[in-house]
């Protein structure tokens, strides 16, 4: 322990509140996104203190839900402590309704498990309930609400309890602590809709969908252990690439190292933790649940399959009933991460997230495990937050010369621009669509170069926001790529104001 730090314990001691690594005998864990619930020591029990209370919870940038929460934070704040440890904790409930807490796979007194009506009485608005007991195992555990739990849980009232064993035969380098969680928020509101049962929207770690997520960082060589846990609808089979790991651990115990297997896919079910450990690689890896729409943002789950169906000739005939009718996903819908569309308030794109080549193109249950030489090593949780908060923090690796895939065909192909969504320039692009429910910007001109007096060649937004520009750049309304104007546009700009007169 460095000097500065034997300083700060001291200075913490003295006010009596301890966060809950230090002095301790084991590799703190971090919390991605998250926070460690400090303890103060009272006559030879460590006092913890929750609050159950509404709060503005952000799942990444561009996106906030109104959530329930422990202290504030969705995951509530990871609970550290060590077997044999006597504890106390001191919970106060500010929701609008009665509510307890579950101490989840812990081995302790009936009278102490928390399920209201059985093992208590609810915590009311406004009251301060203690739990006490002796920390009789050690492993992965969970914490969450045992009353109401379709709304209390479905809103954020969970977190992670980590007891540390006296003593560990193998030391860990890094320990980090992931929570599994589903939401259903429609597209441009805040209030998750806890009535769903099944066809969630939304799939986070620790509350979190890339990218807004925080990676779990290391150095070559280092052991790491990630411990998972779930009390979600779904089971996530959650694999990270570029490593075999051995699960060590379940929500029961400690697994034998004899009866441990190998694995890249772990499943977690709802009421399960797993706990597994690697030898870290040196690269950028991603770890994510394999369930194909759970690693994306908020989609339709309504909208017709329409790959690999011709949609040329429709288009703009539809459009004549339907403004708002725009063909796509005949090509797939890769590209509709770069098309700058805007989207309703309060929701994130369904993928996106820059990488250090192109845009990741992920959302949901994503996030990144980075193993770089000069990864920097955190003294605490605070620490880790405030420097280790979103995708691209901690820098990008290094890949070294010839270890990079490449093309051996040249520059790629030009892309479309129009994201998955076929754009015959014939059916005259978007126009016709009725944007009146799009962002605007304030901006009146178009982004992008200065235009050139001399230049012959225009451009234009496909949305129809913009015609005859001179300088290529950005729609000011949609954020599109303005594309050169074709003989194709002019025709059916023609085309479309003899229909305009026919009209009148």
């Amino acid at each position: 322990m460095t000097l500065r730090r034997i300083n700060l314990a001291v200075l913490a001691l003295a006010a009596g509140l301890v966060p809950a690594a230090w002095g301790a005998a084991y590799t703190p864990v971090f919390t991605p996104n998250g926070s460690t619930l400090p303890w103060k020591m009272e006559d030879g029990v460590k006092v913890f203190r929750l609050t159950i209370d509404q709060c503005k919870h952000e799942v990444a940038p561009g996106m906030t839900v109104d959530a329930w929460c422990y202290n504030g934070v969705t995951p509530g704040p990871t609970i550290e402590a060590v077997e044999g440890d006597r504890v106390r904790f001191l919970v106060t409930n500010k929701l609008p309704e009665g509510s307890s807490i579950h101490w989840h796979g812990l081995i302790l007194p009936s009278g102490m498990d928390g399920v209201s009506g059985l093992s208590q009485r609810r915590i009311m608005p406004g009251e301060t309930f203690s739990y006490q007991f002796t920390l009789r195992q050690h492993g992965t555990q969970m914490y969450h609400s045992h009353g109401d739990e379709m709304v209390q849980i479905g809103l954020g009232t969970m977190g992670m309890f980590i007891i540390h064993p006296r003593e560990r035969k193998r030391k860990i380098d890094r320990d980090y602590a992931l929570f599994l969680s589903e939401w259903f928020v429609e597209p441009g509101s805040s209030k998750p809709n806890v009535n769903i049962m099944t066809d969630f929207n939304l799939f986070t770690f620790n509350s979190r969908a890339f990218p807004g997520t925080a990676p779990m960082v290391a150095r070559t060589g280092e052991r790491v252990r990630i411990r998972i846990g779930s009390v979600a609808q779904d089971c996530h089979p959650v694999h990270m690439h570029g490593h075999t790991f051995n699960v060590v651990a379940t929500d029961g115990g400690d697994i034998p190292e004899s009866a441990q297997w190998p694995e890249t896919t772990v499943v977690v079910c709802p009421g399960q933790t797993r706990d597994f450990e690697f030898t870290a690689i040196g690269g950028d890896w991603a770890i994510h649940c394999h369930k194909r729409h759970h690693p994306m943002n908020p989609m339709g789950h309504d909208i017709p399959n329409m790959l690999g169906v011709s949609q040329k000739g429709v288009e703009k005939k539809i459009r004549k009933i339907e403004p708002g009718y725009m063909a796509m996903g005949e090509t797939g819908m890769d590209d509709m991460m770069e098309m700058g569309m805007a989207g309703p308030e309060n929701t994130l794109p369904m993928m996106g997230g820059e990488g250090p080549f192109e845009m990741i193109g992920m959302g949901g249950m994503f996030s990144l495990v980075k193993v770089h030489d000069d990864m920097p090593k955190f003294a605490s949780q605070e620490e880790y937050a405030k420097r280790i908060r979103l995708p691209e923090d901690g820098g990008w690796f290094k890949n070294p010369p010839g270890t990079v895939a490449e093309s051996i065909t040249g520059k790629p192909p030009k892309k479309s621009g129009h994201g998955g969504m076929k754009m015959d320039e014939k059916e005259g692009g978007m126009e016709g669509m009725d944007h009146s429910k799009m962002k605007m910007t304030p901006d009146a001109k178009p982004q992008g170069e200065k235009p050139d007096p001399a230049a012959k060649v225009l451009y234009r937004c496909d949305m129809g926001h913009v015609k005859h520009q001179a300088a290529p750049g950005e729609c000011p309304v949609c954020g599109m790529k303005l594309r050169p104007e074709t003989a194709q546009d002019a025709l059916d700009d023609a085309e479309e104001e003899k229909d305009k007169e026919k009209t009148k």
